[in-house]
């Protein structure tokens, strides 16, 4: 008999919150959409190097072998499915719960268990709707390097676990230290008022253009790796011909031309396969 073996992972553990309400309202809708968020939870598990072990009804177990890849993967996650459900109702909305545990866990063929895995799952059950719990072992270990904030949630005491288990809840678009909020200087001031422009309207734009980077940001996370690639070399040409060329020349299109061919193809296998699940359901 194969001897079954041990290893440390952290481990992620996801359910739709009131799922049952929500198929009782739209059977064919809530399957669509649990359908696309797991393809981007997917993507994104895929790109912090995370392996999904198993789904069953709306429920996702995802191991890692870093933990800081697991917190971030599942505040990508959320952050993605957040904007997704932005233009939804709120009746209709999919939010997800985390639970996150660093533990000790059996590993048979491509299963995991364990007490490892049961606390991630506890913890999933005590995360706000598409909120984030960690456990202790979790926290000690993301507390200081990651760009987020934590709130203590306590000791809670779950099902099938002896001793308590502190729990704390992650500050979705937080940090460890508050933000002070930069206002304009009064060189800024002038010029604006030169412009014809108003203070608050810098402050706008300036919030706008980094929500366009920040959303950018999350689509590309999401993206596979030969995506990602592509769009790391056109950026890389771009940039090499603006320090020596500037925009004069723009030789970079042509050493960028096979990347973005790849990127075009990409799409419209993607939308093609896209039609072809929609019109299959």
């Amino acid at each position: 008999m194969q001897r079954v073996k041990r290893r440390l992972a952290a481990i992620m553990c996801a359910d739709v919150a009131h799922y049952s309400k929500l198929m009782e309202r739209d059977e064919d809708g809530t399957l669509d959409r649990l359908k696309a968020y797991r393809s981007v939870m997917s993507s994104l598990t895929e790109g912090h190097n995370g392996r999904i072990v198993n789904t069953w009804g709306d429920a996702v177990i995802i191991e890692f072998t870093s933990v800081i890849e697991a917190v971030q993967c599942a505040v990508d996650i959320q952050n993605e499915l957040s904007l997704r459900n932005a233009d939804i109702p709120d009746a209709n909305r999919m939010e997800f719960r985390i639970g996150i545990n660093l533990g000790d866990i059996m590993v048979e063929g491509d299963d995991i268990y364990g007490d490892g895995v049961n606390v991630a799952a506890r913890l999933q059950e005590l995360a706000p709707k598409g909120g984030i719990m960690l456990s202790q072992s979790v926290y000690d270990q993301v507390k200081t390097k990651m760009a987020i904030g934590f709130d203590p949630a306590g000791a809670r005491q779950v099902k099938n676990v002896t001793d308590p288990v502190e729990t704390y809840s992650v500050r979705l678009g937080g940090r460890n230290a508050p933000t002070v909020r930069e206002e304009p200087t009064a060189d800024h001031r002038s010029r604006a008022n030169e412009a014809g422009a108003h203070p608050q309207d810098w402050d706008k734009d300036t919030r706008a253009v980094a929500s366009g980077f920040e959303q950018a940001r999350r689509w590309l996370r999401s993206q596979p790796r030969k995506i990602r690639n592509c769009v790391f070399m056109i950026g890389f040409f771009f940039i090499l011909n603006l320090l020596t060329s500037g925009l004069s020349t723009l030789w970079f299109i042509w050493p960028s031309l096979p990347f973005a061919v790849m990127l075009a193809w990409h799409f419209v296998v993607s939308r093609k396969e896209s039609s072809v699940r929609h019109n299959g359901q």
